[in-house]
């Protein structure tokens, strides 16, 4: 990065034009007037910024604004075909995928049917990035940075995952580096829940909340916590992994070894059908009018989540993943009723809000940031 001494016209000058950046990506659309009176500027000054930041191709004119008082002003926007991302969603069998901008546009989301295929980290996110850019129409070298969810304990510092049952031929050490040597991108890997943890506090029922802890209950189960708006990943990125948390005994659920056997896929299947298999939205849908397996669900949710409680106390439970969403707001009534009043008094048991892809919608909050991040690096300081 150029050092630049503060004080000087250049510093000011770049100092003007990334404000001037910052208030477009918040705004929209500005004319030279308009970006004047939010940035305290004066027109001609405002000008100025706008025109280098079109010469940088960080902006550029996008319609004409009618005056009663004189001629039509041009309005300026900013360029989101400069720098994209792209947000993954890694499944046993599936990637989902969409492109991601500086503007926060939605773009189509792109499901990749892997099962039977060679996998690699390296092969499995350059089918996303091809997917999902031909899905926006946009020409995938304009992709900097990718932000992939993956069912596993991720160690950034070591670049290291565990607990990889999901991610067929994806090495337990180096599937970042992989990825960034092989495609020229910077990959950014996240455990799936603590995404969807990051979705719920940007755009979900916890936006308000002090702290809160999502239970994610869909094929395998896990807990995100966000402390203060802070995501809570532990020393070695385990934080939340309850699914291997021992079931004792003494608890009506003797059967069960663990709390996967208590709410994992197969288990609710098991639930509602006699019989256990692999979770899809059709074995999953018919708890929505099941009040007695609801109810049992309810018991065994609340046993998972004690130790959370206990450890954690916080403000709100979320409760979300297709488990949740398809037993829908009876799930946690039955919860707030089977959690312990007098141990956690003020606790808020609520239903995430989030119902497409909650990962993705995570992926893509990381992404605005990074890319934007990128793009204010690309003002010219000289």
């Amino acid at each position: 990065m150029t050092h630049i001494d503060p004080g000087t016209s250049t510093w000011l000058r770049a100092r003007n034009d990334r404000a001037a950046l910052q208030l477009l990506l918040a705004h929209g659309p500005l004319t030279r007037a308009q970006l004047g009176e939010l940035s305290g500027m004066s027109k001609p000054t405002a000008g100025q910024m706008l025109t280098r930041l079109e010469r940088a191709h960080l902006v550029h004119r996008v319609g004409e604004v009618s005056s009663t008082r004189g001629p039509t002003a041009t309005s300026y926007g900013v360029r989101g075909d400069r720098i994209t991302g792209i947000a993954v969603s890694m499944h046993a069998d599936t990637i989902q995928a969409m492109l991601v901008d500086a503007l926060d546009t939605t773009f189509p989301i792109v499901e990749i049917p892997v099962e039977g295929l060679e996998r690699s980290p390296e092969r499995d996110i350059r089918a996303a990035i091809e997917a999902a850019s031909r899905a926006a129409q946009l020409d995938e070298h304009t992709v900097a940075v990718v932000a992939v969810g993956v069912q596993a304990a991720v160690w950034p510092d070591r670049d290291s995952i565990s607990l990889t049952n999901t991610l067929p031929g994806w090495p337990a050490e180096g599937s970042r580096r992989r990825i960034e040597d092989a495609l020229d991108v910077e990959a950014i890997l996240e455990n799936d829940v603590n995404l969807a943890t990051m979705a719920e506090r940007a755009s979900g029922v916890a936006k308000e909340a002090s702290s809160f802890a999502l239970l994610w209950l869909g094929d395998g189960i896990g807990v995100g916590v966000d402390l203060d708006g802070v995501i809570h990943r532990g020393a070695s990125g385990r934080a939340g992994e309850i699914g291997y948390l021992a079931v004792h005994e003494g608890n009506g659920e003797a059967e069960r070894t663990d709390t996967t056997d208590l709410l994992g896929g197969p288990a609710v299947v098991a639930l509602l059908h006699g019989e256990s298999s692999a979770l899809d939205g059709d074995g999953v849908s018919a708890i929505a009018t099941d009040s007695a397996a609801i109810d049992v669900l309810a018991g065994r949710v609340a046993l998972a989540l004690d130790p959370v409680l206990a450890v954690l106390d916080p403000a709100m439970v979320v409760l979300g993943g297709p488990t949740c969403l398809a037993a829908g707001e009876s799930l946690s009534a039955f919860v707030a009723t089977r959690l312990s009043e007098a141990a956690h008094p003020e606790l808020d048991v609520r239903l995430s809000s989030i119902e497409v892809s909650p990962v993705l919608v995570g992926a893509r909050q990381l992404l605005v940031e990074q890319i934007r991040t990128r793009l204010e690096a690309r003002i010219p300081v000289g």
